[in-house]
């Protein structure tokens, strides 16, 4: 099914731009996040890295021979500065500097600082306890990871320390060496995010058919109003048949007190006779069935919801067959009316022509003849169908279609024996306007393409005896012996052109309402003989007549 949507667009940010606004804060979120860990994870293996390169280093300083003798004899002869510089040049580290238990300087890489106290005030495990640990401390090079060791004379006492030291400025720039892949990484994985959210946003809006969120809330608002203002039943259902959408009207046709009766069940538990499940096996239309639904007849039309070629599902409306009825009859007299009234205004048109013709030539007693001809002609039928015909709407077709006749240059005889006063109650006019209407249009139809002086149709009728007989022949070509039964079926005419095939199809459904029957044969001259028998009485179950 195909439809267009009107609706008033929303201002503001647009669906598409709030899903690539709340998807890309989502990435930029993980990113600041996975950074934060990367970064501290990067940033204490370094750290420790660093410390235990820094303690080995110490270590290896403490435990030279040479180094601890110099520092025993407290030398001041610049050995222990000599050899911490080279070692400090060959390691990278910052600085080694080498001091006694008083924390006195025997070595630094600013010379001048020699014989001054070590600053930090991190000395206190490796010369009280003799321990060797990683420190940081802010010295006179600034803050720093410091590798502390002991120094011990050859009966393991504690004669000094060893710190080996690198600043925190030279291990930060190291950490953004290693940073530089993972942030590479990472912003890369950013950049596929926003892609990835532009992606998301414009599939998304496409499966949404364009609508902003504000669209799709009004429309579901309005299709729900909508819905209930109709006064048919509206089923729809997905492709699996299940009851995605009921209104009020179908709620009560299927005896539900709420939505949630029937919205997710399958369609077939809850109309099993609706034919949507047809619908959604054959994918093809249904146009006008006559089906009974929750104990009433039902006319309904069915389609499947396709979708770039998938059937999506199916809808289906339906209204009492009873209303349908009603107003295709109401119409069905107004258009009796107009063709009643089109007929007379142009029958009318030509006669006034005629008489005014006659005036102007002079022929005044022609004139008045013609007048009085005309006059008592059609009043002569008026006269008839009040003595007749004593009920205005069969009265009233007649009539019309007498109107129709002498405009289609059809001469509609009505026997003169004819009469039908006796008209039961249960006699539903409508369907006998029906079955007269459509006989005798058929009838003049059948008439055209005969000579003008040839056009005939008779009309004979009675209410005498158990039934009411109407006889509709014409003087045409007649129909063939072997199509008498199939004229009768719905779509079935000898005529071309569309929406053919539907009068005598509803002749034949009226009279099987009213309980007759209708035959066609050949009269008098070959032409079709219409015959319709209406019981009076319809009889029950045990043989009673039941008249109403």
């Amino acid at each position: 099914m195909k439809g267009s949507l009107a609706v008033a667009r929303p201002r503001g940010l647009t669906l598409q731009g709030h899903l690539v606004v709340m998807i890309a804060a989502i990435v930029l979120l993980q990113f600041i996040l996975t950074w934060a860990v990367i970064s501290d994870a990067v940033s204490g293996i370094v750290r420790e890295q660093i410390g235990e390169r820094a303690l080995q280093t110490a270590l290896a300083v403490a435990e030279m021979p040479e180094m601890r003798t110099r520092l025993a004899a407290r030398d001041q002869s610049g050995v222990i500065q000599e050899l911490a510089e080279e070692l400090r040049r060959k390691t990278g580290a910052e600085y080694i500097v080498v001091g006694d238990r008083d924390g006195i300087r025997y070595s630094h890489p600013v010379p001048e600082r020699i014989g001054k106290t070590f600053v930090g005030g991190d000395t206190g495990p490796v010369i009280e306890e003799g321990q060797a640990y990683v420190s940081e401390a802010t010295g006179t090079l600034g803050p720093a990871i410091r590798g502390m060791a002991p120094i011990r004379d050859g009966f393991r006492n504690v004669v000094g320390f060893v710190s080996v030291g690198y600043l925190k400025e030279d291990v930060q720039g190291l950490l953004q060496r290693y940073m530089q892949q993972p942030l590479l990484y990472l912003s890369l994985l950013m950049g596929l995010g926003v892609f990835w959210a532009v992606y998301v946003s414009r599939h998304f809006k496409k499966r949404t058919l364009g609508l902003e969120p504000e669209e799709i809330t009004q429309l579901f608002l309005q299709r729900e109003a909508v819905l209930d203002a109709i006064r048919a039943g509206v089923v729809s259902t997905d492709g699996a048949g299940i009851v995605r959408v009921a209104n009020s009207a179908a709620l009560a046709a299927a005896g539900a007190g709420s939505a949630g009766e029937i919205v997710g069940a399958p369609a077939s538990g809850a109309f099993p006779d609706l034919g949507l499940d047809e619908v959604l096996a054959t994918g093809q239309p249904m146009e006008y069935e006559e089906r009974t639904i929750g104990g009433r007849d039902m006319i309904v039309n069915a389609a499947a919801i396709r979708s770039a070629g998938r059937l999506l599902g199916a809808v289906a409306t339906f209204r009492p067959k009873d209303e349908v009825q009603r107003i295709a009859q109401e119409l069905a007299r107004v258009r009796e009316y107009g063709e009643f009234l089109r007929a007379q205004s142009h029958e009318h048109s030509n006669k006034l022509h005629t008489i005014a013709g006659l005036l102007e030539i002079g022929a005044y007693q022609e004139a008045q003849d013609f007048v009085c001809d005309e006059t008592s002609g059609y009043q002569a039928m008026v006269d008839f169908l009040h003595r007749a015909v004593p009920h205005p709407v069969l009265a009233g077709i007649i009539l019309g279609k007498y109107a129709r006749g002498r405009e289609l240059k059809v001469e509609l005889e009505i026997a003169p024996e004819s009469q039908m006063a006796d008209l039961p109650e249960r006699i539903d006019q409508e369907q006998l306007v029906t079955v007269l209407g459509n006989l005798l249009e058929n009838a003049f139809e059948a008439m055209l393409a005969q000579p003008e002086d040839e056009r005939r149709v008779l009309l004979s009728f009675t209410d005498l005896g158990d039934e009411l007989l109407f006889e509709i022949e014409d003087q045409g070509p007649g129909i063939a012996p072997e199509r008498t039964e199939a004229i009768f079926e719905k779509g079935v005419s000898s005529k071309s052109g569309e929406r053919r095939g539907l009068g005598l199809y509803l002749v034949r459904r009226a009279v099987d309402k009213l309980g007759g029957y209708v035959t066609v044969g050949s009269g008098e001259t070959g032409g079709a003989l219409f015959t319709v028998a209406i019981p009076k009485a319809l009889p029950t179950k045990a043989g009673e007549a039941v008249t109403g």
